[in-house]
């Protein structure tokens, strides 16, 4: 695989992902290479490998012009170390600490050591993720003390918010440093729903694996357990009929339509546009009732397994998707002309929130949101696995990355899914839904890649020897975005902030893991 004038020697590991293995200073030089080529870092992992008879591992996958390069370095078992990525991608700095919390592998010449997923749960000499982790050690009450980077001047002060929200959401804490009411810094803090799914993973029969894969981030289901499926598929060499590989696409597309009405509905309550909101989750509703008829959830929970999927559409059910699809279509249209004709909604959406996409490039910012920031990466339209080869998939931008531009990228993605959904169910081939895993008698790993409705969801499995999990990472794009998040609050006021938050919509579940 070449990047840049160098060939890296990564072998294929799956359509468009190549795999290697290399000393921690050709990490480095292959970050720095990834990075001149106009590529980004995606995920960052590390593993536990003294079992296997090494040290520990760490992990990085790139995407690049010929696709995600997934490779990794030895570590020894003393005293882990590897150079610092996040100077080349500043998107690494989170996942660097994570590692650090989860397994004690640190970044050398880090600038920000600070803990990241460690709150109060665990000392800070104790690695949950290594192999010798004694799970039965009560956890630590010890004052969970974090060094917000604090903003000083005349009339600067700070405004706390969460944890604990007011709505039915998730725990996470935002550091406003403003004066007056505008923002001259915003600091996250997540982690609060860090709920150890990388050690549960650990032993588990790949099968009862895809059920705790799809749940990382439920409204991404259907995305994080594909990509898991994808991985096991890979490192078993096992095959998956046609027809399972259609309707997988089939769900991953219906997902990522119920996610923008809902979103599309939320941004415009956040301007108090009531009408939107009422109007998009009616059509939601609609949407997800259909989804639990034809296929038993509304969510499409337990829809895909292993080697293919657990249930078919018939051919009445076809021409009732296709119906409601041809329904939305035309009310979703009518509700963007009330919001293309609607002053103050415009006023609101424009130029707020603003990801400049120079800066969106430096930082990394990926999938809808990136798109929005001119930021042209869609794994289904460059990099499609099947059936999208078979497609072609229209990939929606826009340059000015304001909370307008997410929009009109939202509301481009539902007409393309809409589109693809007659076309998947149109040419949908008949066959058989699943079929058996070839077995394992040695250890073997594979990497998932699915474009998710936020951006690409990656998951790294391997499998021991006696065919149960060994080390699964499922990664969620929103670790790339969250940050992304801070910088487009630079300048704006308070009150702008949930609208802001909102049109990113980014996962705090799937980045606390």
């Amino acid at each position: 695989m070449k990047i840049g004038e160098h060939d890296w020697h990564l072998d294929p590991l799956g359509t468009h992902i190549w795999r290697g293995r290399m000393e921690t200073g050709q990490l480095l030089a292959l970050a720095r290479a990834v990075k001149e080529d106009g590529g980004q870092m995606i995920a960052l992992w590390g593993s536990d490998d003294r079992h296997l008879g090494g040290g520990f591992g760490i992990h990085a996958a790139f995407l690049t012009g010929a696709g995600l390069a997934w490779v990794s370095s030895a570590l020894p078992t003393e005293a882990p170390a590897y150079p610092d990525l996040a100077h080349i991608f500043p998107q690494a700095d989170r996942m660097q600490r994570a590692t650090f919390d989860l397994l004690g592998i640190h970044a050398e010449g880090a600038v920000d050591a600070r803990k990241w997923l460690r709150h109060g749960a665990w000392p800070a000499d104790v690695f949950p993720l290594r192999k010798d982790f004694d799970s039965s050690r009560p956890a630590t009450h010890d004052t969970d003390a974090y060094p917000f980077i604090r903003v000083e001047g005349e009339g600067v002060h700070e405004i706390p918010v969460g944890p604990i929200h007011a709505g039915t959401i998730e725990p996470g804490h935002f550091r406003f440093s403003i004066i007056g009411e505008r923002v001259l810094k915003l600091e996250e803090r997540l982690g609060y729903t860090h709920k150890g799914a990388e050690k549960r993973f650990e032993g588990m029969d790949v099968a009862t694996g895809a059920k705790l894969a799809g749940r990382i981030s439920g409204d991404s289901h259907i995305a994080y357990v594909w990509a898991y499926c994808m991985a096991v598929e890979t490192a078993t060499g096992s095959q998956v009929p046609e027809r399972a590989v259609w309707l997988r696409a089939l769900f991953l597309e219906i997902e990522r339509i119920a996610n923008h009405l809902g979103d599309l509905g939320y941004l415009g309550n956040d301007v108090a546009l009531s009408f939107g909101f009422m109007q998009f989750w009616r059509l939601k509703e609609d949407w997800l009732r259909l989804t639990a008829k034809l296929f038993g959830h509304r969510y499409l929970f337990d829809c895909i397994t292993p080697g293919g999927v657990a249930v078919d559409i018939t051919d009445s059910g076809k021409a009732e998707l296709a119906a409601l699809g041809d329904c939305i279509e035309a009310e979703v249209r009518s509700l963007k002309a009330i919001y293309d004709e609607h002053a103050t909604l415009q006023d609101r959406f424009a130029n707020t929130g603003v990801c400049k996409p120079d800066l969106a490039a430096r930082l990394g910012l990926t999938g809808l949101a990136g798109r929005a920031s001119a930021q042209a990466w869609d794994a289904r339209a460059q990099f499609p696995q099947a059936p999208y080869h078979q497609f072609d998939v229209s990939m929606a931008t826009q340059r000015s990355g304001d909370v307008l531009a997410r929009a009109e990228v939202r509301f481009a993605e539902v007409y393309e899914s809409l589109r693809l959904i007659r076309d998947l169910l149109r040419r949908l081939p008949a066959g058989v839904l699943h079929a058996p895993l070839a077995p394992v008698s040695t250890v073997c790993e594979g990497l998932g890649w699915v474009e998710g409705w936020r951006g690409e969801v990656v998951v790294a499995v391997r499998i021991g020897a006696d065919a149960t999990l060994d080390r699964v990472h499922p990664h969620d794009p929103s670790w790339q975005n969250w940050p992304l998040l801070e910088v487009g609050m630079l300048g704006n006021i308070v009150p702008d902030f949930p609208l802001i938050n909102k049109s990113f919509n980014l996962s705090y579940s799937g980045a606390d893991l």
